[in-house]
């Protein structure tokens, strides 16, 4: 394979600002391909040629082979590939290439200067799952060297990751805010990586982690390696490129048979349907003939969860992916959906990308996404690998406005979808369903184990953890945490500050007037153990200070008994005040009673109290007044 030595002109399409910071424009014309160049003719070390063809990958992809002979000469690259077509290896390999691991050449000079384990290579990608997915492959292509490779994310514990980076790490695959954080507290060495890889740079920019992204490159040295891979050049991203970037060579990698912005071998559908109706038209859909490992993308995490909840109930083995999930189960339901466990999986957005599966052969939009980047990378999660896939979009009658906008950016030629409907014929014709397809999996069909299939690991993070004082979650949501005024209590006790419960669908909070503890039966409120924390509210037991808090016997919320320390009372005193009270008072508190009954024994104290308190003033009364009248006191 050769590459033009002069510049090679900027298409007509490429972006001016990509090409005047470009030192080179290299595309499908300028570079000389042959179906039998295999990864050792670009000069690959022979043990990761060796491991790829462990795994059946023998001929690179046409964005590897473009950019391999730039790559490995230690040249900046921006790169432009559509979804699924092959970029983890096309940077992957570089970086590889460059690591050296114990026991190699030049390992004894690394330890000479102190800087044995520290990592060498850098890959930022912008979501768990992306990052794990690259991982993965680095982890497949360096089987046959001793690189060592770390996967570093939120949503696990600090523990194991700092151990990972202690013991020593050559390559370094993680998201911005994980990567950050190890940073500063020093656990994380980048004084010494000479290649940094950006992935998926514009959906970073989307999900806001560009300033993260640049923090990250302001603590690498600045003479090194540096690719960026992008599907779009956004003007944030030209200007992040134009700052970290030394004369980058643009490539981009397109099949001139296939100009449209999505693949050419994804079939789109598009069906105007009632929502109503989706779930009934899906679910005969996902019994079409061919049908394989399927996703279905919905814009909501309570949708996605209610979509996969009713599919599990009409039969299908389907799993949910989005971010109210716990990193564990997360994981769970991708290593059941690539393990063969279940072969639906209901994704957000967010959540999904990453996901690297090559036989996905449907995706379903059940409803229509934001914009036509949001389409693209739905779509592209079929259709991988050479493979054909098919791409079903389901639009509202409101949905119909953006829709027409997606059309017109995309040129898809379909602005107006046909109305369809579950029982519509031209939808078991599109898609090869049997007729007389209902919307019920025979039970003859059901042989896969679902969920279950797969352990539910405990990770560790914060997910894992019991709530303390309320934090956002990766997703936004306050969980656990001061949420606001609760309702009143299951058996009449007043609702107080209670935080937001995880499983509550509607975010609802749960928690009485109680506290910053774990109460007995319910947790709400700041997370404390009662021996700590303040109570809050006037306590008619040990302690009578004003408070946040205690263990509450049940779900009771009333007055109960708390051992904590009081806020706005000391412990002591309350004690002894506690112990001073009169016997009524104390058998109430140790023997609390409910209703009517403990009416009647307040009434009962208050009569004896005032009672006493006349004797003490030697049977005088005291003049009371009331709405201008004397009143016997």
């Amino acid at each position: 394979m050769t590459q033009n030595s002069e510049h090679t002109p900027a298409p007509a399409d490429v972006d001016p600002q990509v090409a005047e910071i470009a030192e080179e424009i290299v595309t499908e014309e300028a570079v000389e391909t042959a179906p039998e160049q295999t990864f050792a003719d670009f000069g690959v070390h022979p043990a990761i040629v060796q491991a790829l063809e462990a795994r059946g990958i023998v001929h690179p992809f046409p964005i590897q082979a473009m950019t391999l002979p730039v790559a490995l000469g230690g040249h900046d690259i921006i790169g432009q590939a559509k979804t699924g077509t092959g970029k983890t290896l096309g940077f992957g390999i570089p970086a590889l290439q460059r690591a050296i691991g114990p026991g190699e050449p030049g390992w004894d000079k690394l330890e000479a200067k102190g800087s044995a384990g520290a990592p060498q290579a850098l890959i930022v990608a912008p979501t768990r799952e992306l990052a794990v997915q690259v991982a993965g492959d680095l982890t497949a292509a360096a089987a046959q060297r001793p690189l060592r490779i770390a996967t570093i994310y939120g949503g696990r514990a600090y523990e194991p990751q700092i151990e990972e980076l202690q013991r020593g790490v050559e390559v370094v695959v993680g998201t911005p805010g994980r990567l950050i954080d190890l940073m500063r507290q020093r656990h994380l060495r980048l004084d010494l990586v000479n290649t940094v890889v950006l992935d998926e740079a514009d959906e970073m920019l989307d999900l806001g982690f560009l300033p993260d992204v640049e923090t990250l490159l302001g603590a690498v040295p600045a003479v090194r390696q540096t690719m960026l891979f992008s599907a779009t050049m956004p003007g944030p991203v030209v200007a992040m490129a134009r700052r970290y970037m030394t004369q980058p060579t643009h490539i981009r990698a397109a099949d001139p048979e296939d100009e449209g912005l999505t693949k050419k071998d994804i079939r789109q559908l598009v069906y105007r349907a009632h929502h109503m109706d989706k779930d009934e038209l899906v679910a005969r859909a996902l019994q079409a003939e061919g049908r394989g490992r399927t996703i279905i993308f919905t814009r909501t995490k309570r949708t996605a969860a209610r979509v996969a909840d009713e599919l599990t109930a009409r039969g299908f083995a389907a799993g949910a992916l989005h971010g109210d999930l716990g990193q564990g189960a997360r994981e769970q339901a991708l290593r059941a959906f690539r393990n063969g466990k279940v072969d639906i999986l209901v994704a957000t957005d967010v959540a999904a990308r990453g996901i690297d599966v090559d036989d996905v052969t449907h995706v379903f939009n059940f409803q229509a996404p934001e914009d036509e980047k949001t389409y693209v990378h739905r779509v592209g999660r079929t259709g991988r690998a050479g493979n054909k896939g098919v791409a079903v979009t389901l639009v509202d009658w409101e949905d119909m406005p953006r829709w027409s906008l997606i059309d017109k950016a995309l040129g898809l030629g379909q602005p107006e979808p046909q109305e369809t409907y579950s029982s519509s014929p031209h939808l078991f014709a599109d898609l090869g369903i049997p007729k007389g397809t209902k919307g019920r999996l025979p039970k003859e069909k059901r042989v896969l184990e679902g969920l279950e299939g797969e352990v539910l690991e405990d990770l560790g993070g914060p997910e894992s953890a019991p709530r303390g004082r309320g934090g956002r979650t990766r997703d936004g949501e306050r969980d656990g945490g001061r949420g606001g005024r609760g309702g009143r209590g299951e058996r009449g006790s007043r609702g107080g500050r209670g935080g937001r419960s995880r499983d509550d669908e509607r975010g609802g909070r749960d928690g009485g007037r109680g506290g910053r503890g774990e109460r007995a039966g319910r947790e709400g409120g700041r997370g404390r153990d009662a021996e700590q924390s303040p109570a809050r509210g006037e306590e008619a037991g040990e302690s009578k200070g004003r408070g946040r808090g205690g263990e509450r016997a049940g779900r009771e919320g009333g007055r109960g008994e708390s051992t904590g320390r009081g806020r706005g009372g000391r412990s002591g005193e309350s004690r002894t005040r506690g112990e001073s009270r009169t016997e009524a008072s104390e058998a109430r508190a140790k023997q609390p009673v409910a209703g009517v009954e403990r009416t009647e024994a307040r009434m009962a104290e208050r009569a004896e109290a005032r009672a006493e308190a006349r004797r003490r003033r030697g049977g005088r009364t005291r003049t009371r007044r009331r709405n201008g009248e004397v009143v016997d006191g």
